[in-house]
């Protein structure tokens, strides 16, 4: 920061001493001899910026995943000892693709230059206003201090923000289209995934009740553990239909599994299950996951206290449902997003990859659901 500073500063007096100088003051500080050895440092330095912006990337996508405002995507691990390293294909091939179609359009930095202001202005007026609330209800400040200490920033930031937008039509639109675009796809998921739940609970048969009936008449049960993925918990998942269905048959010991993701960045290990019995060797399971932690769902349910045998991985089976989504006329959103929820639901990551469960060990059995 020190340094930042005192770069900003010299090429503010080198504005006032050489107004010229507006052209690149960057460079023009230096003396022509040093130019090289600046381009190589400005070099390095873009590299590292660009690290960074990219690592980012996947760290906020992977946890705007899990709060359920993206569909699930691939996640690549890059190390043996630290969750944090992952890479994911997809985002990097995405902002590839931003990035190539941001030089074709503005050919040259200096026409970016009002691109790239706004997108750090709206940047900056977002973060402070996002500062507000962790001082005032996460520290728990008084409001007076909490508008005292943020006001003056949010005062420096909208000005900055809206000198900006006399550059709007000089390509300040592209962050904003690039935001606005991004904002349609989150929203649109989050509300596809809740009428997608609200459509699975009208439908739904309580779980308490289907097995007692169940074993009025028992099926015909088989050695091992199986366990049953449910969006809604004491719910009856598709996949356990479509297996007595199909195969009529019932694992020895059968678990209902519920994944949460909640709002904080990690669950401590005593209060990652929750377990409740429900009789004939039967438990409902709530998994619970920070926005940071790692869904690994069979280590979750290796320290599982309860069934009469061990999770043995030879004998696991994880039953899933594949929901096709039927986008509706006159549903809850819009046709066209509707649609948009079905494509993105469609080419979404599987769970089985997105949970680490163990590939020759997934049963998927796929229904179709209208929204």
């Amino acid at each position: 920061m020190p340094a930042l500073t005192l770069n900003y500063f010299g090429q503010g007096a080198l504005l006032l001493a050489e107004p010229e100088a507006v052209k690149n003051p960057f460079f023009m500080m230096a003396p022509e001899w040093a130019l090289l050895p600046v381009v190589g440092l400005a070099t390095m330095a873009t590299v590292i910026a660009s690290q960074a912006l990219i690592s980012g990337a996947f760290s906020v996508t992977k946890q705007v995943i899990q709060l359920g405002f993206l569909p699930r995507l691939q996640v690549l691990h890059t190390s043996e000892t630290d969750t944090g390293q992952i890479y994911m294909p997809f985002v990097n091939w995405g902002l590839f693709a931003a990035i190539v179609l941001a030089v074709g359009m503005f050919r040259s930095s200096s026409n970016l230059a009002a691109a790239y202001g706004i997108a750090v202005c709206t940047d900056m007026l977002i973060t402070t206003v996002l500062t507000f609330f962790v001082v005032r209800y996460a520290w728990k400040y008084p409001l007076w201090l909490c508008i005292a200490a943020t006001g003056f920033f949010f005062v420096v930031d909208l000005a900055f923000w809206a000198s900006n937008l006399l550059k709007l039509f000089e390509g300040g639109w592209f962050p904003l289209l690039i935001g606005a675009a991004v904002f349609v796809l989150m929203i649109t998921w989050n509300d596809g995934r809740r009428l997608l739940n609200e459509s699975l609970r009208s439908d739904a048969i309580p779980l308490s009740d289907f097995l007692e009936a169940v074993f009025v008449a028992p099926p015909m049960r088989v050695d091992g553990t199986a366990v049953f993925m449910t969006a809604e918990p004491g719910t009856v998942p598709n996949a356990l239909l479509h297996n007595l269905k199909h195969n009529k048959i019932l694992h020895q010991q059968n678990l209902f599994v519920t994944v949460r993701s909640h709002e904080v960045p990690r669950i401590d290990a005593s209060q990652r299950l929750d377990v409740t019995s429900l009789g004939h060797d039967c438990w409902q399971v709530l998994v619970n996951f920070g926005f940071k932690d790692e869904p690994n769902l069979p280590r979750a349910l290796a320290g599982l206290q309860g069934p009469s045998q061990a999770l043995d991985p030879m004998s696991t089976s994880y039953f899933l449902s594949r929901d096709i989504v039927i986008p509706t006329i006159g549903g809850g959103m819009a046709t066209w997003r509707e649609k948009l929820f079905a494509q993105m639901h469609h080419n979404a990551s599987a769970a089985a990859e997105f949970l680490n469960l163990p590939t020759n060990a997934v049963v998927e059995l796929g229904s179709k659901i209208e929204i």
